[in-house]
């Protein structure tokens, strides 16, 4: 195999055609676990208490990943890496499913079924409702309001 011709572009390799799409995903990744950190600092679970933090860190973060797929995907062309970093990165660092499954266990640890069960139905039902409601409600204020369309 010879090498591309004078004045022919090289291909370029696949981690470095992927390495902005890293680099935004890790930058993001970053930013949302250090806002949920910040949550549990600001708002921190008691021992023996229940775990209204992580929850709520994951349903907001889920809302907001419903919002963020119409704005992207709907409503405005965006930059291409701005859902790797908002969705994949940002909120994929701030919502927090394995301290969720952490959070269960502990409450069935410490003889606390009612609540681990509860814990455990609750966050996926709160955070499926939250992306569908959030949807709903970004595709009327994006796309609906005032004038029926939002621009691309």
């Amino acid at each position: 195999m010879t090498g591309p011709e004078p004045g022919e572009a090289r291909p370029r390799s696949a981690f470095r055609a992927q390495a902005p799409v890293v680099a935004a995903v890790a930058a993001g990744g970053g930013a949302g676990a250090t806002a949920r950190y910040a949550a549990t600092l600001v708002w921190p679970t008691p021992a023996g208490g229940f775990p209204w933090t992580i929850l709520w860190v994951n349903v907001v973060g889920c809302a907001l990943m419903g919002v963020l797929i119409v704005a992207v995907t709907e409503w405005r062309t965006t930059h291409p890496l701005l859902r790797p970093f908002l969705g994949t990165g940002v909120l994929g660092g701030f919502t927090t499913f394995s301290t969720y499954a952490v959070d269960v266990h502990g409450l069935f640890e410490d003889g606390r079924p009612a609540p681990a069960l509860l814990y455990l139905a609750l966050t996926p039902v709160t955070a499926l409702a939250a992306v569908w409601a959030a949807t709903a409600a970004a595709r009327r204020a994006l796309l609906e309001w005032p004038a029926g369309g939002g621009a691309r």
